[in-house]
């Protein structure tokens, strides 16, 4: 799903949640993280360790989707989750889920659209994903959502040894949570660490792969002068064997 439109109300809060479009058929069989450079797909796979067979989960499923099930193969399987609280407010969502449903690139992908705390992932998974999207959990269009539940249940259907990897925008160094989230669409690492390892993870790696020191941290990632070349952090939480 790529993020097409955020329109915000005077002094810059979040009017309503990003509006979504389709991605062509071809972007479909090819995986949108692979064919687009600026997404670094190949090495965000890496870090996450993908390998073929895999069981793993797609938060807020989108981009890397196509890719996910590329990299685990046939034998691995994709539980894509789109929550139902993006999809109240966007309903053309469902035709575009349907279509995706029907593409051969999602053959191995299974899609769910619950609402965020109703979300239930199988047990066993090799790996969670949540790109970009972390930082929506505490944005008034989810509810807020009860994040540490959140956090606690992806560490469950992890199998020990499984990874959480948490992919989204910087936010300042000691910003305030909600203020950061509803207004700029980031959040502090920090904060990520903090929040995820309360859930009994343990932090495994970081990665700088795209990251932009040139980001002030200062803009709602959408604004022109910084869509596409925000500071962002890319985790990996480890499930203690």
């Amino acid at each position: 799903m790529a993020t097409a439109l955020v329109l915000f109300a005077a002094g810059g809060a979040l009017a309503q949640p990003p509006k979504f479009d389709i991605r062509s058929p071809t972007d479909e069989a090819r995986g949108d993280a692979i064919s687009n450079p600026a997404l670094k797909g190949p090495q965000v796979l890496k870090f996450i360790g993908v390998k073929k067979g895999d069981r793993l989960a797609d938060i807020f499923a989108g981009r890397f989707t196509t890719a996910l099930a590329a990299a685990v193969g046939p034998e691995g399987k994709v539980y894509a989750v789109d929550p139902e609280e993006i999809i109240k407010v966007h309903p053309e969502l469902r035709g575009m889920i349907e279509k995706r449903s029907k593409s051969p690139a999602y053959a191995n992908v299974e899609i769910s659209t619950p609402a965020i705390d109703a979300m239930v992932l199988p047990n066993g998974l090799d790996a969670v994903f949540i790109r970009q999207n972390y930082h929506d959990l505490h944005v008034k269009f989810m509810g807020p959502a009860d994040v540490a539940a959140f956090n606690r249940k992806v560490f469950a259907a992890l199998k020990p040894g499984g990874v959480f990897v948490v992919l989204d925008h910087v936010a300042a160094t000691g910003s305030d949570v909600n203020q950061a989230t509803n207004r700029l669409h980031r959040i502090d690492p920090a904060t990520v660490k903090a929040e995820v390892e309360a859930a009994g993870f343990v932090l495994d790696a970081e990665s700088s792969i795209l990251a932009n020191s040139d980001d002030a941290h200062d803009k709602m990632v959408l604004e022109p002068a910084i869509l596409g070349k925000t500071d962002q952090f890319l985790l990996r939480f480890r499930k203690p064997r």
